[in-house]
């Protein structure tokens, strides 16, 4: 929880002018990606933007996806905790029925969490546009397996802390309008969850406090 906070205060610190641009092409959100990877390393945490790769494989599509990984050792053991800044948008499907919009709503903005975790989310997003879709007599594409879906955080990667320079446009010191307006929307995002979380934390904590009452009731009964 402390380096989901530590996340998510460094994405509402990042300012336009962080973001560089470091692909002479489309840069789809990467500036922010090696933005909030400097924040991250600077904060003493071993953090690399990862790019993965796969080739098509019988009807799943070959493709690539970035994403950032922090790397924890403890005890001669390392652990891998995966961000990816653009979550919800993996999930998203035509003509979604109500019931899944509110799955889809419930997702985090940013993920921030194990590999394991994700395989679990995976699986239950798959599940429920494979029924939005069919409440809706459209066909399940493949491209909403969970093969594909996995492949973009389970396949080989490379760890990278900087862009290669042979990326980067010649006026590095511009800002990719697709980034800003990528940050802009990502950070109210944010924000409007954090806001919503911390109003329903005290309702938690009186359930919490009411659940830990009725079982001490009911042990008092039970002694009687």
């Amino acid at each position: 929880m402390d380096f989901l906070s530590v996340v998510h205060s460094l994405i509402l610190s990042m300012g336009e002018t962080d973001l560089h641009s470091v692909k002479s092409g489309p840069c789809n959100a990467s500036c922010i990606r090696y933005s909030l990877v400097k924040l991250l390393r600077l904060s003493g945490y071993d953090a690399a933007v990862c790019v993965s790769r796969w080739q098509r494989s019988g009807k799943v599509p070959g493709g690539d996806h970035e994403y950032i990984d922090v790397v924890n050792y403890s005890n001669g053991n390392s652990e891998r905790v995966i961000i990816d800044i653009d979550f919800r948008s993996h999930f998203e499907i035509a003509r979604a029925v109500d019931s899944y919009d509110r799955i889809l709503n419930s997702l985090p903005v940013v993920y921030v969490g194990s590999l394991t975790r994700l395989k679990q989310l995976l699986q239950l997003m798959v599940e429920a546009a494979r029924s939005s879709l069919k409440q809706n007599s459209m066909p399940f594409p493949p491209w909403r397996s969970l093969a594909y879906l996995q492949a973009k955080w389970y396949s080989p990667y490379q760890r990278q802390f900087a862009p290669l320079e042979h990326d980067i446009s010649g006026n590095s010191s511009s800002c990719h309008k697709q980034c800003k307006g990528h940050l802009r929307r990502l950070q109210p995002s944010l924000q409007s969850e954090l806001e919503a979380e911390r109003l329903l934390k005290p309702i938690n904590i009186d359930n919490s406090r009411r659940l830990k009452h009725d079982r001490a009731r009911r042990s008092s009964f039970r002694a009687l």
